[in-house]
């Protein structure tokens, strides 16, 4: 049936500020699209990053420029050859999630072919600092049962030491966002797994990461800036044990869903991430958590405030949302 569209970008304050190897923010810039089918609405969210060449403007065009085919009947189905993966098809294809579950009256879940959806642990991502500053952020967390670790190159043996010791029970994940190379490569997953690390998140830059089938891997690595959705799968073949799917860079729900699907059969692990954004990001993405074996869907936790009816986060477990809320 023809929808209406309406789209906005909106800003949320970062609690004190985001660092990775690639730089620091202080808010996050989310775009918003919502789909009108008379008293219902489905909503949808997605964040562009300069990593991808994305800008906010840009994606809000880009969702704009289907008000027609909208209203001329573009369906879910449709839409994925009718826009690129991005985050621009993620906003929409959530959307079109979120309004077919009010539509039919059934949670997204069911409609996505999941008889439950349960609460998952999810990890809580520690910012790029010196090894003090980080092992300080961690005391004050160590209690949680997952803590994703930012790395970013020199250095990194004593900032994940560090971390160990002020966390001796956690389980740690690292994320090195592209920053380590060729010549430290070993000593960095050496000490990894010296400290009990389970998995590394894309330690090479994309498109440059030939040297990881050549290495021993002591530890679980994880493609995430080098896998986007199934068209880049082929890719890591002898390179990667496991794939972050994210909803941003998959362009959606749908695609999501079918990497999973893929993923699997190529025997590669499932890690479920997220930008930092609110729990209107994070609500779809819990469908595919629901087959993680890590999920990273802490960016509300990043925030001075999540949107109100979000999703509950006890201790280290995130909760389904409530489907008034989405899905």
């Amino acid at each position: 049936m023809p929808v209406r569209l309406s789209v906005r970008i909106e800003r949320w304050p970062i609690a004190g500020s985001f660092v990775i190897s690639r730089g620091a923010k202080t808010e996050a810039v989310v775009v918003v699209a919502e789909l009108h089918d008379g008293p219902l609405t489905g909503r949808g969210e997605c964040v562009p990053l300069a990593r991808y060449n994305q800008t906010v403007d840009g994606e809000a065009a880009a969702i704009q420029s289907l008000t027609e085919a909208l209203a001329g009947g573009l369906t879910r189905e449709g839409l994925q050859n009718a826009l690129p993966a991005g985050p621009a098809r993620n906003a929409l294809d959530c959307a079109f999630w979120d309004l077919e579950a009010k539509r039919a009256r059934k949670p997204a879940h069911e409609l996505a072919g999941l008889s439950v959806l349960r609460p998952v642990t999810t990890a809580l991502t520690i910012s790029l600092g010196t090894p003090e500053g980080m092992a300080a952020a961690v005391q004050k967390v160590a209690r949680r049962r997952l803590l994703k670790i930012k790395l970013g190159g020199d250095g990194d043996p004593a900032r994940i030491a560090a971390v160990r010791r002020a966390a001796p029970d956690a389980e740690l994940i690292v994320d090195a966002n592209e920053a380590w190379t060729e010549k430290n490569l070993a000593e960095n997953l050496h000490a990894c797994a010296k400290a009990r690390v389970t998995l590394v998140e894309q330690p090479l830059p994309a498109g440059q990461d030939d040297a990881l089938a050549s290495i021993a891997r002591p530890i679980t690595v994880c493609a995430d800036e080098s896998i986007h959705d199934r068209s880049s799968l082929a890719a890591l073949a002898g390179k990667y044990d496991a794939i972050n799917i994210k909803l941003d860079k998959s362009g959606g729900l749908t695609e999501a869903l079918a990497l999973a699907d893929s993923a699997e059969r190529a025997g590669l692990t499932i890690m479920v991430g997220c930008m930092v954004s609110t729990s209107l990001a994070m609500a779809p993405a819990l469908l595919v958590a629901q087959r993680a074996r890590v999920v990273d869907l802490d960016g509300p936790l990043l925030l001075a405030k999540d949107r109100d009816g979000g999703l509950r986060y006890t201790d280290s477990e995130v909760y389904p949302p409530d489907t008034r809320f989405w899905g």
